[in-house]
């Protein structure tokens, strides 16, 4: 039997030895290849964690997690929910009924039977301890989950602890490929830098597994090139700013987007629209 790869639609994919991913057929300009739902557990572990469970309105998916989560351990423990995107909570209530978990997000809104997440809260499910970390910027309401799975010591080993088994869920805070967007609405480049500084701190030895994209294997890495990106494009922007005789305050993103971006495909000019929203309001202190 073949091994999937990296896109798989609608069908498990091991990733690591307690996570397991399955791809949405929602491709699209903020999607990549699709929206990734995860499943996590470990190895002979009751049960599963799922994060993400997809868009609405596609019942493949929904089947598809369902599936590989009974015949991956019996029973979902909990949903959770890296934040508010329609991509990826839309399908909240329909695995929520197929599967009888409950589900948790940082907003109470999207929460099913439980309570909303909180920071630096310890979810022991599935065989794992996941720390809640609260990463906003992309949204508010993002957050990332620190994965630890400690496997039992070898029958050679008995008085050795075996080394814990690290990953880092991302949501849509690190992309797999390319870069994030900050939502205008209520995403800040002041919090998306902090959390990821967050993420460099929090994230040694940890595989990422991220909301989009394939999975990247040091976490740390690419925070940093994410960081970098960012500076990078505020020096752009402040150089299109000097050369249009504007403040931050009163230039049009768009002018700044034909600016910094022109050697960018014009389609995704209104996504980078989103991110020099966002940084212009970070360059006039908002």
């Amino acid at each position: 039997m073949n091994t999937p790869t990296h896109p798989a639609y609608e069908v498990p994919r091991a990733v690591t030895g307690f996570a397991s991913v399955v791809l949405c057929h929602n491709p699209g300009t903020m999607e990549l290849e699709g929206t990734n739902t995860w499943i996590l557990r470990a190895p002979g572990a009751d049960g599963c964690v799922v994060v993400d469970p997809g868009p609405a309105d596609a019942p493949a998916h929904t089947a598809a997690v369902a599936t590989a989560c009974s015949t991956d351990g019996g029973r979902v423990a909990t949903i959770l929910v890296s934040h508010r995107h329609h991509d990826h909570t839309g399908g909240i209530d329909a695995l929520a009924a197929r599967t009888g978990a409950p589900v948790r997000a940082w907003s109470s809104d999207f929460c099913r039977g439980a309570a909303p997440l909180r920071d630096q809260e310890v979810v022991q499910a599935a065989g794992l301890r996941i720390t809640v970390l609260h990463t906003p910027g992309h949204t508010a309401d993002s957050i990332c989950l620190l994965i630890e799975h400690q496997p039992p010591a070898s029958k050679h080993t008995q008085h050795l602890a075996a080394p814990s088994e690290r990953a880092l869920l991302t949501g849509d805070t690190i992309l797999g490929r390319g870069t994030t967007v900050l939502d205008p609405a209520d995403g800040s480049l002041a919090q998306y830098m902090d959390s990821l500084t967050l993420l460099i701190d929090q994230g040694r030895d940890c595989v990422m597994l991220p909301g989009h994209g394939p999975e990247r294997p040091d976490v740390v890495a690419v925070a940093h090139e994410y960081r970098r990106h960012r500076e990078q494009r505020l020096v752009e922007i402040r150089r299109a700013l000097d050369e249009l005789g504007l403040a931050p305050t009163a230039a049009d993103p768009m002018a700044v987007v034909a600016k910094v971006y022109a050697e960018v495909d014009r389609a995704l000019w209104p996504a980078a629209r989103m991110s020099v929203e966002a940084q212009l309001d970070y360059l006039a202190g908002r």
